[in-house]
C-alpha cells in the first residue's frame, strides 16, 4: 500500500497540469477539486460522525431513505454525506440540506488528500455506496480503526473480469473492511472471488426497493376504466403520451390518461395538446374528474407517488430525452408494470432488475411505446403476468434498510 501511495501521488502530480490545461481550453470548471485535495473549512463535528458516500445521482437517490432513518435512529450522531461529481453534489444539497450536518466531495485516493479529509472529518464509521474501492482511503481507515463498509454492493461483469486480474492487489485492499453488504448472491460471489473476507461479506438485498406504499384515499373517478399514468413527462415526452394515447382511445374506450409534468410549469403545455386532441380534459387543482374527462393534468405537488396506486401501468418519463429516467419503483411498489424510453442511465441498475423479471419494459421509440402500451391493455394474460412480475421482483429486493440500520447499531 505504501507503493500504491508513492505512485499515485507521482501520477496525480503529473497528470495535474494536463488535466487542468485541457478542461480550461473545453470551457469547463473543475468542479470541487479543492475539496477533493482536503481544502475544506473544518466542520468541527466532533467524535459522533456517520459519513455516508455514493459516487453521483443514482448512489445518493439509493441513500436517501437509509440517511433520513440514520438521522431518526442516531440523533446524537453527526451526518456526513460525500460524493464524487457534481450532479452528485448538487442532488445531495437538495434532498439532505436539512437533514445532514456536513455535505462535501470525497477526496482523492492519494495520502496527503485521505489524511486532510480524515482529520476534520473524524467518522465512527464510514459506509460506501455499491462497490467503489478506494485503497488509500481504506487503508488509512483501517490504521485509524475506522469501520468501513461497502453497502448496497453491486460488481458489473466487466468491472469483475477487470479485477480478477489483480485478485492479490485487491485481497489486501479488501481486507482493509469491515464489512461488505451486497445487493444479491451474485454479486457476493464475484466479491469473494476476488479477495473479500467470506465471513465478512454478506446479502443485504437492494436499499432502492425500500420504499413505502402511500396510504391514501384517492378518488378522482377512477372506478370502472383503466387508468394510464405518464409520470415526470419532461419537454416532448407530453406530446408522445398524448398522442399514443389517443391512438389507442379510438379502439380502447375504458381507458383514461392521467399526464403529471416534472415542472409544473409545463402543466398548461400539456392542457394545450390535450384540446388539440379533441378529448375531454381537466387539471387536478381543480379537482375534476374522470367521469367527466379522459385527460387530467396533474398540476399539483407531492400527488403523483400515490396516484401511482391507481394506475393499471405507468410511462415513466426522462425516459425520451437526455435526463435519465426517473425511479420506476415508485410504481412498481403498488405491483404496477412500467414503460420507459431507452434513456434511463440514472437508475441503470433497477432497469435492468425490473426488465430481466420482466416486470418493466425498455422501449427504442414512440411507436414502440404505443404497441406496449396496447399489449398491456389487450392482452388479459399478459398484464396480469407482468403485475405478478412486479410484485414478485419488489417483495424479494425489500429489507436492506432494516439491515443497515441493525449494523450501526451493531458498531454504534
Amino acid at each position: 500500500m505504501f507503493i500504491y501511495g508513492i505512485i499515485s501521488t507521482i501520477l496525480f502530480l503529473f497528470t495535474l497540469p494536463f488535466y487542468y490545461l485541457i478542461r480550461v481550453i473545453a470551457g469547463k470548471y473543475l468542479y470541487g477539486w479543492d475539496k477533493k485535495l482536503g481544502f475544506f473549512e473544518n466542520p468541527k463535528l466532533g467524535e459522533k460522525v456517520i459519513m455516508l458516500h455514493g459516487v453521483s445521482v443514482g448512489e445518493i437517490n439509493a441513500l436517501e431513505n437509509l440517511i433520513k432513518r440514520i438521522k431518526v435512529e442516531f440523533p446524537e450522531y453527526k451526518l456526513v454525506v460525500t460524493t464524487g461529481t457534481k450532479t452528485g453534489q448538487e442532488i445531495a444539497h437538495k434532498k439532505f440540506e436539512n437533514i445532514a450536518d456536513f455535505i462535501t466531495y470525497f477526496p482523492f485516493d492519494i495520502p496527503f488528500c485521505v489524511r486532510k479529509f480524515l482529520n476534520r472529518i473524524n467518522p465512527s464509521v464510514v459506509m460506501i455506496a455499491e462497490t467503489e474501492l478506494w485503497p488509500t482511503f481504506a487503508y488509512h481507515c483501517k490504521r485509524r480503526n475506522i469501520p468501513l463498509y461497502v453497502i448496497n454492493g453491486r460488481i458489473s461483469d466487466s468491472t469483475f473480469n477487470a479485477y480478477k486480474f489483480f485478485k492479490p492487489f485487491f485481497r489486501q485492499v479488501l481486507k482493509n473492511y469491515e464489512g461488505i453488504l451486497t445487493q444479491s448472491e451474485d454479486d457476493k460471489r464475484k466479491l469473494i472471488q476476488i479477495g473479500a473476507d467470506q465471513q465478512k461479506t454478506s446479502v443485504m438485498k437492494n436499499l432502492k426497493f425500500d420504499i413505502k406504499k402511500q396510504k391514501n384515499q384517492i378518488d378522482i373517478g377512477q372506478n370502472g376504466y383503466r387508468v394510464i399514468i405518464a409520470g415526470s413527462t419532461h419537454q416532448g415526452e407530453d406530446e408522445i403520451v398524448i398522442n399514443a394515447f389517443e391512438a389507442l382511445k379510438k379502439e380502447i374506450n375504458d381507458i383514461k390518461l392521467l399526464v403529471a409534468p416534472r415542472h409544473l410549469k409545463r402543466a398548461q403545455h400539456a392542457a394545450d395538446l390535450a384540446k388539440q386532441t379533441g378529448l375531454n380534459f381537466g387539471f387536478r387543482s381543480d379537482n375534476v374528474k374522470f367521469t367527466d374527462n379522459d385527460i387530467i393534468i396533474l398540476d399539483t405537488l407531492g400527488e403523483l407517488g400515490k396516484m401511482y396506486s391507481i394506475c393499471d401501468f405507468a410511462f415513466i418519463g426522462g425516459s425520451f430525452n437526455k435526463t435519465g429516467g426517473h425511479n420506476p419503483l415508485e410504481a412498481t411498489v403498488y405491483d404496477k408494470p412500467t414503460i420507459s424510453g431507452p434513456n434511463i442511465h440514472n437508475f441503470r441498475d433497477i432497469y435492468a432488475i425490473l426488465s430481466k423479471a420482466n416486470s418493466a419494459k425498455i422501449v427504442k421509440n414512440p411507436e414502440e411505446l404505443k404497441e406496449q402500451m396496447h399489449r398491456l391493455l389487450s392482452d388479459k394474460n399478459y398484464y396480469q403476468q407482468s403485475c405478478e412480475n412486479s410484485k414478485k421482483i419488489f417483495n424479494e429486493h425489500q429489507g436492506a434498510l432494516d439491515t443497515v440500520i441493525n449494523t450501526l447499531k451493531n458498531i454504534l
